[in-house]
């Protein structure tokens, strides 16, 4: 499933500029498992995990992890065209 996930990783973001990351599009919400919703995300796709980075209050930056084979859902939100 891997290949799967990482292609609607890559549909839902575009590719940060000199880095190997991607931020959601504009308009673009991602859930994973069926858990929290991310958006204004930055998404990198390494080989053993995903990581989920979003800016808090207080201008912190926070990670969340995921193993690939731990993915069992992804969901995407967009406005309907």
């Amino acid at each position: 499933m891997k290949s799967t996930w990482e292609k609607i990783f890559e549909y839902a973001s575009m590719p940060v500029h000199g880095t190997m990351s991607r931020k959601l599009r504009k308009g673009v919400s991602l859930q994973i498992n069926e858990g929290k919703v991310y958006e204004k995300a930055v998404i990198f796709l390494g080989e053993e995990f995903v990581r989920i980075t979003e800016e808090a209050a207080k201008k912190q930056a926070v990670n969340s992890y995921y193993d690939w084979s731990g993915i069992s859902t992804l969901r995407t939100m967009s406005p309907r065209d």
